[in-house]
């Protein structure tokens, strides 16, 4: 077995290693439908989008939504 450095060996596991994260599959797919529905996007377009960059557009949904249900 190759020897690893001690920080690698030794490392917490909160994290994966490369700073990856795993999303949970069932708020993307919320994300990914409520992207489609009111945007009519394909989607690999969606899935094209980076996850800061679907989170923004859900986010902006959200306040189009919110400004037309107050009536502003």
């Amino acid at each position: 077995m190759p020897v690893l450095r001690a920080g690698v060996r030794g490392r917490h596991r909160r994290w994966a290693p490369g700073g990856i994260l795993t999303y949970a599959t069932g708020r993307l797919h919320e994300e990914i439908a409520y992207v489609a529905y009111h945007f009519h996007w394909r989607l690999d377009d969606i899935l094209d989008l980076e996850h800061p960059a679907r989170q923004r557009f859900v986010a902006e949904i959200s306040n189009i939504n919110r400004r037309i249900t107050e009536g502003d």
